[in-house]
């Protein structure tokens, strides 16, 4: 599992411009431009657009390498109880909430859906 930490910006593409200038490459970019995958060397940052409240807002993701029901059947195991697997244009998602209340997102990519 990789981590995947979501920087949420009303301005994608100055963010992206800034994250290049400390270093990080630009990986695939969704055909609306909303979302841009920086690859680093343990993992990724990615840039999400967004407005209002959410500007500023990091959450903590992990990029899944295997399907996300065993995930949730691991998590259930182990006393947290995650919400369902969600479609989503890139995949999957699926959410819940480590033991301090923090959302944690999961995500399984089919990259041939948006790149």
């Amino acid at each position: 599992m990789k981590v995947m930490p979501i920087r949420y910006s009303a301005d994608v593409e100055a963010m992206t411009r800034f994250y290049e200038a400390l270093g990080l490459g630009t990986g695939p970019v969704s055909r609306p431009g909303g979302w841009v995958e920086m690859p680093a060397a343990g993992g990724m940052l990615a840039i999400h657009r967004s407005s209002g409240d959410d500007v500023g807002r990091c959450e903590l993701a992990f990029e899944a390498e295997e399907p996300l029901e065993e995930v949730a059947e691991r998590l259930r195991a182990a006393g947290f109880e995650p919400g369902p697997p969600m479609d989503e244009g890139f995949g999957h998602s699926m959410r819940v909430q480590d033991p301090d209340g923090v959302w944690v997102q999961l995500n399984l990519y089919d990259r041939d859906l948006y790149t």
